[in-house]
């Protein structure tokens, strides 16, 4: 472990920590400053703009003092426009009658010429030709101040004052002439929404990243770049970013798409559209229409049938070179709707995120003769140095662990198994907390099957196709993780579970993976959710559930002997595992009794008592380890059985029941009981 902290603290200072936007990568303070007249914006139009910037990562400058009319320009507004990649300018109806304001507008044009200086006018409720010609308000306010210029006494002052209405009234103009945006009949929402969308397009600001730093992805992100700049001009491509939930996918697709979005015709991100679809009955036509403002920058089109966006985004992805991300999809309809089957335009590139590695080639589009090149992305967990150091970030705002608390911080990087959301929420969880709370957080969650993440890796259980798999989800993750793929479908296959399509859709969702000894694999986070949903089925009363694995709570069954327990389909006690609590009993075989439904029964070092025909006749699977006779029980049912395991047991003989068994005195087989 001290090497590994010695590794961790090598490579904090070279750390690939990818952080978020500043403006002062490219020479500027700020991105945008605004211009605006305090009277009729500062506490609406310009506030909500003002908001929405900062919100998508975009440094803005507003200056939160109204100066006077017939006040000069302070310096730290000159210092701020000069600091500005972009200005803003809030042409509203009092707009002209501030000196100040005009001052603004003079240098900021100023700096359009000299410079890469952006220019965007906002005709806020006036029309550009009275800004143009100074009409309406903009002729009243030019007046005033040209009445103030005549009242002015000393000559050199009026002079200052003619040369001043000269710059504003050629800059009025100027800017009239400019490529602008005019509020009038929009919906300032919306409005609002298109002014940052043409800012992230016209000058290059990546968008807001959900995780502020990604840690471990630094292979993805090299993958993925090489991806977008391949063949770019040729071909179009998709792109699948598959994982388990809660692995990164949404964050890496995320940050990809605010480096490159700008590169492309027009560029879309949607995310969480899994959750977004879930129950709601317009959410998918939301989703589209999302899309087609996006990718076509029409807002006033109304549609209320999915074929029909669909069709819309169809007639848009053939025109433009577009760069979509449709993050977290969980059904080949939402893909359908969401591209349609009609291909894109070349160059544009999709990128999908999902839980379920099979759901892209089953969509529309991969069905017609127009088949893009489609590539795939496995997203893995972190190694331990990364988890370490991702975990400590959240829990000490540092690269390695506090002193004292090296021990605890492995501890829980072991647990996690590299899942970053585990790491994330744990390490936020652990904040400022001492060893002993750290201790007690570990031990619990050994204790615990519910998981702070439960909801995240639901979701993957929840778009299961049916019942079948989500059993067989629950059968692996309480009673077969780490036994053999082959032996446990010959057992679950007589437990009336299709285990052929079961398991492949398992694995597609990122549930289960096979070892390379053929052994069944599951995340140790994904078989606490499993055992999680179990224990919903009866809290309170584990007798009433489909299967107990918890040996503590089936030895207490078979001490208090429950009645009601034919819900039961699985149960599993081994009582090496409670040696540590010192507890030891010697049961009677009639406990079993009443579970008429029992398939999946493992009994090791249990010492049992009386007839085992109280065994019930529906046993599938009969584990037995360190079994106390020397002979299987001529009284044991067996019309039903298809595997028998007794391993480090006594047995000496067996009879010729058991066609085609073979037996190794003492060691770790499982005897599979073939029909007679």
């Amino acid at each position: 472990m001290d090497f590994l902290f010695q590794r961790l603290s090598e490579g904090s200072s070279s750390s690939s920590l990818i952080c978020g936007h500043s403006s002062s990568t490219h020479g500027y303070r700020y991105d945008i400053f605004l211009s605006f007249r305090g009277l009729d914006t500062r506490h609406s139009f310009t506030d909500y703009l003002y908001e929405a910037l900062i919100e998508a990562n975009i440094t803005a400058f507003l200056d939160d003092e109204e100066i006077e009319t017939g006040e000069d320009l302070k310096p730290e507004l000159e210092n701020a426009i000069k600091a500005s990649r972009a200005s803003i300018i809030v042409l509203s109806k009092n707009y002209a009658s501030s000196t100040c304001c005009l001052d603004e507008l003079v240098l900021i044009l100023e700096q359009r010429m000299t410079s890469n200086h952006i220019v965007i006018p906002i005709f806020y409720h006036v029309e550009p030709t009275h800004v143009r010609k100074q009409q309406s308000s903009y002729g009243d306010a030019m007046a005033k101040h040209k009445q103030k210029m005549d009242e002015e006494t000393d000559a050199n002052k009026r002079s200052q004052w003619a040369q001043k209405m000269e710059r504003w009234h050629r800059a009025l103009t100027q800017v009239s002439h400019l490529k602008g945006k005019n509020v009038n009949g929009r919906l300032e929402k919306e409005f609002i929404k298109e002014i940052v969308n043409d800012i992230h397009r016209r000058i290059d600001v990546p968008l807001r990243i959900a995780q502020p730093l990604l840690i471990g992805m630094e292979s993805s992100i090299k993958f993925i770049n090489s991806w977008l700049k391949d063949g770019s001009s040729h071909t179009a491509d998709i792109l699948t970013i598959s994982g388990m939930g809660g692995i990164g996918k949404t964050s890496l697709a995320k940050y990809v798409y605010g480096l490159h979005c700008r590169e492309f015709d027009t560029s879309s991100y949607i995310e969480d559209i899994g959750r977004r679809c879930d129950g709601k009955y317009n959410g998918l036509l939301d989703i589209q229409k999302q899309l087609c403002h996006d990718i076509s920058k029409t807002s006033s089109i109304q549609v209320y049938d999915v074929s029909k966006y669909t069709t819309m985004i169809e007639n848009t992805l053939a025109r433009k070179r577009v760069f979509l991300v449709v993050d977290d999809i969980d059904s080949s309809d939402q893909l359908d709707a969401l591209l349609g089957s009609k291909g894109f335009h070349l160059g544009s590139k999709v990128i999908i995120t999902t839980k379920d590695s099979w759901l892209t080639e089953s969509c529309a589009l991969f069905k017609t003769n127009i088949k893009p090149k489609h590539a795939m992305h496995f997203l893995e967990g972190l190694h331990v140095i990364e988890s370490l150091q991702l975990l400590c970030l959240h829990a000490f705002m540092c690269n390695q662990p506090k002193a004292g608390y090296e021990e605890v911080s492995y501890k829980l990087v072991k647990y996690c198994q590299g899942h970053p959301l585990a790491l994330k929420v744990l390490g936020k969880s652990l904040h400022n907390r001492d060893v002993a709370y750290w201790e007690g957080c570990i031990e619990g969650l050994k204790k615990e099957i519910s998981s702070p993440i439960n909801n995240v890796l639901k979701t993957s259980f929840d778009s299961l196709p049916s019942n079948n798999d989500k059993d067989l989800f629950k059968h692996i993750s309480c009673f077969f993780v780490g036994v053999d793929k082959d032996l446990t479908e010959t057992i679950l296959r007589a437990c009336g579970i299709n285990t052929r399509c079961g398991i492949t859709n398992l694995i597609d969702r990122f549930l289960l993976s096979i070892g390379k000894n053929n052994e069944l694999e599951m995340h140790q986070l994904l078989q606490q959710m499993g055992r999680w949903e179990v224990h919903q089925e009866s809290p309170d009363k584990p007798w009433k559930r489909s299967r107990l694995w918890c040996h503590e709570e089936s030895f207490k069954l078979f001490k208090q002997k429950k009645k009601g327990k034919g819900n039961l389909v699985g149960l599993a006690l081994d009582m090496r595992m409670l040696e540590k609590q010192n507890l030891r009993a010697t049961f009677q075989t009639e406990a079993l009794s009443n579970m008429d439904n029992l398939m999946l029964l493992q009994l090791n070092y249990v010492q049992m008592n009386g007839s085992y025909e109280n065994f019930p006749e529906e046993i599938r699977w009969l584990c037995m380890h360190g079994f106390h006779l020397n002979s299987i029980p001529l009284d044991l049912p067996m019309e039903n059985l298809v595997a028998l395991d007794m391993s480090y047991s006594n047995i000496e003989s067996f009879f010729n029941c058991y066609i085609g068994c073979i037996v190794f005195k003492r060691q770790k087989v499982a005897w599979i009981i073939e029909d007679s």
